[in-house]
Order: structure tokens, then sequence, then C-alpha cells
């Protein structure tokens, strides 16, 4: 069953690099249908015949295949669950051979490429224990450029929203084309600045087009999204009313010392896909 589990981890890879899920697709063609600057239509038409000769030929959509990132529940009674790690390693492995994937982890030490995307702590691990025998897998490949753009800023608390809006704005104009837009933005506020950055990134995973189930939130994610849009930034960088396809938030309790922010940018090839598995090793993968 161990291999099964390590063969359905490549085939989601694969899925998460070739194909994009439905909500992106869709989005981008609303965003097409939207835009009236001659070169935002053109940067969307071509991006859109890129995702359809990715599918078609099961070629990844974007040669950087990025950092392997995955986020795992892991349920506690599942007789699988000391051997994860081990199974998601060798699957990014596989994967970086197989489909292929670019070799993308490189040993700060010595600049030299593992050639396979493993390495000290890639690909990347977010734990979660949780009850049950069940094991879900999310696959993010986040790539290099947009991930650049990622921050954190430090609030005060008297700032509110309001200065979370402003940091974001301001990071976003910063960045213009660079991320290669139209982008998603996770944000994660509160919590401690590592867990901020975590949820800022675990909120990529809500399908674009749906709210956040706070109303306040939902509100925040809407007013961000206007703004980010407003500044003209689109596609590619290149000028449009689409500079953001979506905004997603998190968000925990802070310390009452401080407000957290975490940001991370993605762009338009948002590529993830999910494995479940079960009690007896049975997995399953979808986007």
């Amino acid at each position: 069953m161990k291999e099964n589990i390590i063969k359905a981890v490549v085939e989601a890879i694969q899925l998460a690099v070739t194909s994009l899920p439905k909500d992106v697709v869709n989005a981008i063609r609303e965003a097409y249908e939207r835009e009236e600057s001659k070169i935002a239509k053109f940067n969307l038409e071509n991006i859109l015949k890129s995702i359809e000769i990715s599918k078609t030929e099961k070629i990844p959509i974007c040669q950087d295949t990025g950092t392997i990132t995955f986020f795992v529940e892991a349920g506690i009674k599942n007789p699988y669950l000391g051997e994860i790690r081990e199974i998601l390693v060798e699957a990014t492995r596989r994967a970086t051979r197989e489909i292929p994937l670019r070799p993308n982890a490189v040993d700060i030490l010595t600049n030299k490429n593992s050639g396979d995307n493993t390495g000290r702590f890639v690909p990347i691990l977010h734990w979660e224990l949780v009850d049950g025998s069940r094991i879900r897998i999310a696959v993010l490949p986040k790539g290099g450029g947009s991930e650049n753009c990622s921050a954190l800023a430090m609030l005060n608390p008297s700032e509110g929203f309001e200065g979370v809006k402003r940091f974001v704005l301001e990071r976003v104009r910063e960045c213009g084309g660079k991320p290669c837009p139209p982008i998603i933005l996770g944000i994660g506020i509160g919590g401690s600045a590592d867990l901020a950055l975590k949820l800022a990134k675990k909120a990529l995973f809500r399908p674009l087009g749906v709210r956040h189930d706070n109303k306040r939130i939902s509100q925040l994610e809407e007013e961000i999204l206007e703004e980010v849009n407003s500044l003209g930034i689109g596609p590619m960088g290149m000028e449009g009313k689409t500079t953001a396809l979506d905004v997603k938030i998190e968000y925990a309790h802070r310390h009452p010392a401080s407000l957290p922010v975490g940001l991370i940018i993605q762009c338009w090839a948002h590529r993830k896909a999910f494995i479940e598995v079960d009690k007896k090793g049975k997995a399953k993968v979808w986007q």
C-alpha cells in the first residue's frame, strides 16, 4: 500500500503542475471578458492558450515548477501516519524524474542543486494532527518569482484593518509585474510571525470566488481585491483592470501588543491538488 500512496502523490503533483483547477481557469476567462485594454486581453489570451496546451500535452504550465509544499492533515488513527514524510519525499523525487519537474532545491552553503527537489527541510511539510483515520494532503507547487514578493509586517494593533490594506497595497504596487499577474493574494492576520505566513499560504487552497465565512473578513477580502485591481498593474504588469483574481484571508487570535500580517502572493498559475488516504492505504486524487 505504501507504493500505491507514493504513486498517488506523484499523480497529484503531475495534476497540479499540468492542469489548473476549474475555479482558476474560470476566473482568468472572466478577466479576459472583462478587460478592455488590448494588451491586457492579449496577455490573458496567451495565458489561456498556455493552460490548454499544458493540459492537452500533459506538460508543466510553467518552466518554474516551484518548490513542492505539502499541507498534511494527519488523522492520528491512520496506520500510515509514521511513513507519510518518507512517502512525500520519495514521491517528490519520482515526480522530478518522471513528469519532469525542474530541480529547484539548492544548498545555501555549497550552492549545489540536489537535482531532485529534495534537501534539508525540502519538500516543505506543514503538519496538523486531527481526529480520525484519514490523511488529507494538499500539494502546492510554489514558483520562485511570486514567492519572492511574499512579505511579513508586524503592525501596531492600533493600525487595524486599514493598516493591513495599506501594507498589502504597498507591497503589490512595489512588486508590479514581477509575480506574473493576475495574482491571487493569501493573507494571514494574527497569531505570530510564522503562523501569519502559514495561514496566508493555507488560505490559497480556498476556491476562487468563495468568500470567508466570517462576514467582516469576507468584506475585507472584497475591499482589498477592489483596491488592488484599481492599481492598474494588469496582466503580466502591462496595464489592465485585472491585477488580482482573488484575495483569500485567514486569521488567528493575536497577542495584545502585536498584529502580524503575512502576505503570500501567488502567480496566475495557481497550481494545487489534493490526496486523501484512508486507513487501508487507499488513496484518491483530485483538484
